[in-house]
């Protein structure tokens, strides 16, 4: 028999009365009636009441106990009284009569409390994080992590995917977010990175002949943190697929992502697969995001043409129209009941924001005609209202909010108004998550700061053009292979179908710039790879921290992180990071140099 209890903390019930047991936990907290103390203990599995008399030789050693101190508990189980039953825990109906105890570790004053889930500083959290995962929420935060990566190796497994794992120590790569480098003692003044993600060794992996891949990889990248990035590391579910074209992964993923959302997302509606395939240009014009969050209903219109023609007067609009500017309407249903001080609170939002305002028109009933009203209606004919109303799909209970500026900053600034104006008319399904995948990324973009072309995603993927078309077409109007999971707003995951043939990466990456020495030079493994024989492949990598985070109904990924470091990258726990000493430092050769 186990020395330290018979049962756990959420075993026992009415079949158990009468029975004695011994029960080990902490002290979660305690109720002094006078002549009776009540102790809740609690472990991993749920909380007992256990009770013991003022006369009892144990009561004035339970009574000086701090919370949290670790005890064995000896009784006997009985019945609570009516009026003390809890039906909300699984024991709620029983107690424990306390025969004898044993002090297993004394807990220190806390630095924050477990029970009652108060809000405490995230740097108190973190600096204690063993005592904050012992509250009731983050406890089953991490115990869902838990539950959801079992559940994704098994369904992976079931879909003919091995498990296989990559290396940690590799090779810097000039590509994607800053490496974390390791200095090598044995080869001084050389240094490995930490991979950013496993990329080139599941590459290499199909082109060793393994036809599906998969694990649940740790990635580092010295990038600053966010409410949904860790800084410093994180962990995807990284998968790869030979022999297939971009539906054939789409489709794979799907049945795993809805069936992982069916069983943990507590009832929400899922929509059904296959999921909606969103264009990357239809995204931004309908949403003003690759990152659509389809469970707000709005959608964004281009109302340029109309803003340009003498019907409309507005100056303003049209001198940013004359230099290249466009102008998005944001067409909002049903706000006539809205006060002034709601549109009003949303153009000083706007202001806030950076932005110039947000200029509106509302629309209501005059007899037969739909009238205009508000600071801007006044500037458009009849004719030109009509339009919009058409254009916009509203009727007279409706606004349209307008965002006009360069072409980039317009979309991206009604994309952020239109879910900031869903948010607060409350008209975004809290009850549902509404999947899509972004499909067709350009393989290349303008990089304003640098006056140069540069990759738009990952330079890997396989353009959508033959490689007799390439050097003929614009490289701004490429398209790749590239795809997106996103989930009620969160990319979940980003993929592509790879490009397999040496030469042709070789023509992606003078693009940019790169030599073929250069592209040799940078990524020798897999262009040696490639060389000898590799098959068509493709896959993706699913962030398993914003899964978590979904599942969970959390808006900060360190929530479902189990030792997480803060938003400055630092681990409060542990102390890290930390100076390195002189004798570690001579044998890896390096000098620090103190920052003035």
């Amino acid at each position: 028999m186990n020395k330290y209890r018979t049962h756990n903390c959420s075993e026992l019930n009415e079949k158990n009365i009468g029975i004695k047991i011994k029960l080990s936990g902490w002290i979660h907290r305690k109720r002094d009636h006078g002549n009776l103390l009540f102790i809740d203990i609690r472990d991993h599995f749920g909380i007992t009441q256990c009770v013991i008399e003022y006369k009892d030789k144990n009561f004035k050693v339970l009574e000086k106990l701090r919370p949290e101190s670790v005890i064995l508990v000896e009784g006997k189980v009985i019945k609570r009284s009516k009026e003390t039953e809890n039906k909300d825990l699984k024991t709620g109906l029983i107690e424990i009569k306390i025969e004898n105890i044993k002090v297993l570790s004394e807990a220190n004053e806390l630095p924050l409390p477990v029970f009652g889930e108060q809000d405490y500083p995230e740097e108190t959290r973190l600096k204690y994080r063993f005592i904050d995962l012992r509250r009731n929420e983050m406890h089953k935060n991490i115990e869902l992590r838990s539950k959801i990566l079992s559940f994704l190796r098994t369904k992976m497994t079931e879909n003919n995917f091995l498990e296989f794992q990559t290396p940690i120590l590799t090779a810097s790569s000039p590509e994607g977010a800053r490496d974390f480098l390791v200095p090598s003692r044995v080869h001084p003044g050389k240094f490995y990175a930490l991979p950013q993600a496993p990329q080139q060794f599941k590459q290499m992996i199909m082109i060793s002949g393994f036809d599906r891949y998969f694990q649940v990889a740790p990635c580092f990248r010295d990038e600053d943190g966010r409410a949904d990035r860790s800084p410093g590391e994180h962990y995807q579910l990284d998968m790869e697929m030979s022999f297939v074209e971009q539906e054939d992964v789409l489709k794979t993923v799907e049945p795993i992502f809805f069936d992982l959302f069916k069983k943990f997302g507590k009832s929400k509606k899922i929509n059904q697969i296959p999921f909606p395939r969103i264009k990357y240009k239809d995204a931004l014009n309908k949403y003003g995001t690759d990152k659509p969050d389809l469970r707000n209903p709005i959608e964004l219109v281009d109302v340029t043409e109309i803003f340009k023609s003498k019907e409309v007067g507005l100056k303003i609009f049209k001198e940013i129209i004359s230099k290249g500017g466009i102008v998005k309407a944001i067409p909002v249903s049903n706000t006539h009941t809205k006060p002034r001080s709601f549109f009003d609170g949303l153009n000083n939002w706007a202001i806030s924001e950076g932005a110039n305002g947000l200029a509106y028109i509302t629309f209501e009933k005059d007899g037969t005609k739909i009238v205009s009203k508000g600071p801007i209606a006044k500037f458009f004919s009849e004719q030109a209202l009509l339009k919009l109303v058409k254009l916009c799909k509203i009727n007279e209970k409706d606004s349209i909010f307008f965002v006009c500026n360069k072409e980039k900053e317009a979309i991206n600034f009604s994309g952020i108004a239109r879910q900031k104006i869903a948010e607060d008319l409350k008209i975004i399904d809290s009850n549902s998550f509404k999947f899509c995948w972004i499909t067709d990324f350009p393989m290349y973009e303008y990089d304003e700061k640098e006056k140069k072309i540069d990759f738009s995603h990952n330079p890997f993927s396989m353009p959508q053009i033959e490689m007799k078309d390439f050097e003929k077409t614009d490289p701004l109007n490429i398209l790749a292979y590239q795809y997106d999971l996103v989930c009620n707003g969160y990319e979940l995951s980003s993929g592509a179908i790879r490009n397999h043939i040496p030469d042709y990466l070789f023509k992606v990456f003078s693009k940019v710039g790169y030599t073929e020495k250069m592209v040799k030079q940078n990524f020798s493994g897999m262009i040696k790879a490639l060389s000898y024989g590799a098959p068509p492949h493709g896959g993706m990598a699913p962030g398993i921290d914003r899964i978590v985070m979904l599942l969970a109904n959390q808006k900060n990924i360190r929530e479902v992180t189990l030792f997480p470091l803060n938003q400055n990258a630092e681990d409060l726990l542990m102390e890290a990071p930390s100076e390195a000493n002189q004798k570690q430092l001579k044998e890896l050769h390096i000098k620090t140099i103190k920052k003035i």
